[in-house]
């Protein structure tokens, strides 16, 4: 498989005073072509607004940074969900679900969202494809005011006025007292899982961290077909070598902190050497196997696995496919005498996935 696997970082697609909206494209990502996955991101200075908007592809949104709103009307629900988010949380957007983000004016910090998701069934391979409901490319801008003025019973100069009075494209910025609704506990439950507040599924001392998305704590990941996890490894900590067993894909963004990737594929071949660092992004194929190590600050990562409840096959430690291979199998498949199979057998007794350094 010769397809490029090197770690990028996004372009700006557009934005302005409120904000900016940025794209990896399979030109210069080409895994995002070959496993049909689509990756965005969205950053809002304070004030700004991402105007109301569906997509082709259903998502997976998480925060990065900031606190601000998002705004959520499910398929044939006849009132919006108004949800505070903030950084750590994890979104499952279905297909058909129209959005909006919101950064408080008051805001500190930048709001900024990732997306990741399956465009399997979009316009583009490999690439999102967003529709605005308003705005100087929205929708309704492509159709005659003799049929807005039909849709929405308005004559036609008020259709006009109204399509034509939001000259911005995506992203504006709210004037000073523009008021939007305040977000709902109740609205939250069952929509956003907080990856930095929720149970570990996996805590190794001096080792790493795992959260877990799937349908259990975030139902909606059914619908979208997606599973995802928050990975945080330690200073100089190890990812075990493994791979997904069910023929999904990874595609792994870099939250913060840095270290080395390996990724190996078929016949034996190193198809992936490299450093990484917070803001890049890179696609595991499907069965390779990919280990990370972290530098001196850490390594933490967002990922989304091409199937909604994913399971991994580990290549070291306590619960490696090696410790469950009998020891004649493991002396004779690696050609080693019985006094070596016995000392591999007797290392990595209490660690699973993650190593802490020695």
């Amino acid at each position: 498989m010769a397809v490029d696997l090197t770690p990028r970082q996004p372009k700006k697609a557009y934005g302005g005073e409120g904000g900016s909206y940025y794209e990896w494209s399979p030109a210069n990502l080409p895994m995002l072509g070959v496993a049909s996955i689509g990756a965005a991101k969205l950053s809002l200075a304070a004030g700004g607004l991402s105007l109301p908007s569906y997509s082709d592809s259903a998502k997976v949104a998480y925060v990065l940074q900031g606190r601000g709103t998002c705004g959520i009307v499910l398929p044939e629900a006849t009132k919006e969900k108004v949800v505070g988010v903030k950084e750590g949380d994890a979104l499952a957007l279905p297909f058909g679900v129209v959005t909006w983000w919101h950064n408080a004016p008051d805001a500190t910090t930048e709001l900024i969202v990732l997306f990741l998701g399956d465009t399997s069934k979009g316009h583009k391979a490999g690439q999102f494809t967003n529709f605005q409901l308003t705005g100087a490319n929205g929708i309704f801008t492509g159709f005659s005011t003799e049929f807005v003025g039909r849709a929405w019973d308005l004559t036609q100069d008020d259709a006009a006025k109204l399509v034509s009075s939001q000259p911005a494209s995506g992203i504006v910025k709210l004037g000073a007292g523009q008021k939007l609704p305040a977000p709902s506990a109740e609205d939250r439950k069952g929509m956003a899982l907080n990856c930095l507040e929720a149970p570990l599924d996996v805590d190794i001392k001096n080792g790493g961290r795992v959260v877990v998305l799937n349908t259990q704590n975030l139902p909606l990941v059914k619908e979208v077909g997606l599973g995802a996890d928050l990975v945080r490894i330690d200073a100089h900590s190890m990812c075990s070598p493994g791979f997904s067993c069910d023929s999904a894909y990874q595609v792994t963004y870099i939250v913060r902190g840095s270290g080395r990737v390996q990724v190996v594929g078929t016949d034996g071949k190193r198809v992936l050497e490299t450093q990484v660092e917070g803001g890049y992004l890179f696609i595991v194929p499907r069965f390779f196997v990919v280990s990370k190590i972290a530098d001196a600050s850490g390594l933490e990562w967002f990922s989304i696995i091409t199937t909604p409840n994913p399971i991994f096959s580990h290549l070291a430690g306590r619960t490696s496919v090696w410790k469950a291979i009998s020891p004649e199998v493991l002396e004779a498949s690696f050609n080693t005498t019985p006094e070596m199979e016995k000392l591999f057998r007797s290392k990595r007794l209490d660690s699973e996935i993650f190593f802490a350094p020695n």
